[in-house]
C-alpha cells in the first residue's frame, strides 16, 4: 500500500494554534509558539507538567492534524533497549539454526552470515519511528524510566539514529516529530532537555478551562459548566496531595450531565468528589462543610 504523504507543517504560530484548535485542543499562545518552533526547526518538544493537564493529548492532536502515524512509547520503570528500540528474534534464530544444522555444512555457512540480518530484527517504537515516514513519536512519561534509558535516548534525539552493533546504524531518512512528556516525579537530565524545546504545561485559567469544557463536555448546560470551572479553580487553591487536572474537570462535567444536573448542589458534589480527587486524605479534607463552602463560592463566582 502506498504511503500517504504528510500534510504541510504549519507556517506560523497562528496556523499552529489553528491546527490544535481543529483537534479540539484549546492551547494558549506560548504553547503554540513552542510547538511551532519545534516543528519548524525539527527539534523534540519536551512537555512537563502535572498529570492530567493535557500533555499526551498534544501529541495525539499533532498526529491527527498533520495526518501522520502516532507511535507511542509508554515509559515505565525498567524500560530497556529491547522493549523501546529493538531486539533479536531469538526463537526464530534458533529454529533457523536447527534447520541449517539438519541441512548440512553449506546451509550452516550461509546462516552464519545471515543470522544477524534485518529479517531477524524485531523493531520497537524507537526503531519504527526512525524508519517511518516522519511519524509523530510520543515518548510518554519519561520520568518513569531509569537514567540509563535517558542516556540511550541521546543518540536518537541528537542524530536521529540507533546503533545496532551486529548490523550497523539505523538512521532516519526524515526526522520524526518527537513529543516527550514528564509528570516531574523526578528530574530529567539536562542532556536530554538541551536537545529539546521545553514547555511547562500549567493548569488552565478559568476562561480557557471553560472553553475546554465547551468542546469536551458539550452536553453540559452553560451555567453548570461555569460552576464546575469555578469550583475546580477554587479547589486547586486548596492544600491537596494531588490537584485535579483538566481531565478530571472534563470527567466531572460529563458525570454531572449523566446525573441530569444543570447546577451544582452540595449533596451531588460530595457524592461525586471521587471523580475529581484520587486520594483518601484529599477526599476527607474537602468533603462535608468544605465542599458546601466551595459550592457556594463557585455559584457566586459563576454568576458574577
Amino acid at each position: 500500500m502506498a504511503r500517504t504523504l504528510p500534510r504541510t507543517l504549519p507556517n506560523s504560530i497562528d496556523d499552529t494554534q489553528a491546527l490544535l484548535a481543529k483537534g479540539e485542543y484549546v492551547a494558549d499562545r506560548s504553547l503554540a509558539t513552542s510547538l511551532f518552533l519545534a516543528l519548524a526547526m525539527r527539534r523534540p518538544l519536551f512537555l512537563e507538567g502535572e498529570a492530567g493537564v493535557g500533555k499526551t493529548e498534544i501529541a495525539k492532536v499533532i498526529a491527527e492534524g498533520l495526518g501522520r502515524e502516532l507511535i507511542r512509547l509508554q515509559c515505565y520503570e525498567g524500560l530497556d533497549i529491547s522493549q523501546a528500540a529493538y531486539e533479536w528474534n531469538y526463537p526464530r534464530q534458533m529454529i533457523e539454526i536447527r534447520l541449517a544444522e539438519a541441512a548440512g555444512e553449506k546451509s550452516k555457512e550461509r546462516l552464519a552470515a545471515d543470522i544477524y540480518s534485518e529479517k531477524f530484527l524485531v523493531k520497537r517504537a524507537l526503531a519504527k519511528a526512525l524508519e517511518g515516514h516522519s511519524p509523530v513519536l510520543l515518548i510518554d512519561e519519561l520520568d518513569r524510566t531509569d537514567e540509563p534509558f535517558e542516556a540511550y535516548l541521546l543518540e536518537v534525539l541528537s542524530d536521529w539514529q540507533i546503533t545496532i552493533p551486529e548490523i550497523g546504524t539505523l538512521r532516519a531518512a526524515e526526522p520524526p516529530v518527537v513529543v516527550i512528556t514528564s509528570n516531574r516525579t523526578r528530574e530529567i537530565h539536562d542532556a536530554v532537555k538541551r536537545r529539546c524545546f521545553y514547555h511547562w504545561v500549567d493548569y488552565p485559567d478559568a476562561t480557557r478551562e471553560l472553553e475546554i469544557l465547551r468542546r469536551k463536555a458539550p452536553k453540559a448546560a452553560a451555567a453548570l459548566s461555569r460552576e464546575v470551572v469555578a469550583f475546580v479553580q477554587k479547589l486547586r487553591k486548596s492544600d491537596l496531595f494531588k490537584l485535579p487536572g483538566v481531565a478530571e474537570t472534563i470527567d466531572w462535567a460529563n458525570c454531572l450531565v449523566a446525573l441530569d444536573r444543570v447546577a451544582l448542589d452540595p449533596e451531588t458534589v460530595n457524592n461525586t468528589l471521587g471523580v475529581l480527587l484520587k486520594y483518601r486524605d484529599d477526599l476527607e479534607r474537602i468533603s462535608g462543610e468544605e465542599a458546601t463552602r466551595l459550592v457556594t463560592e463557585a455559584k457566586a463566582a459563576a454568576a458574577a
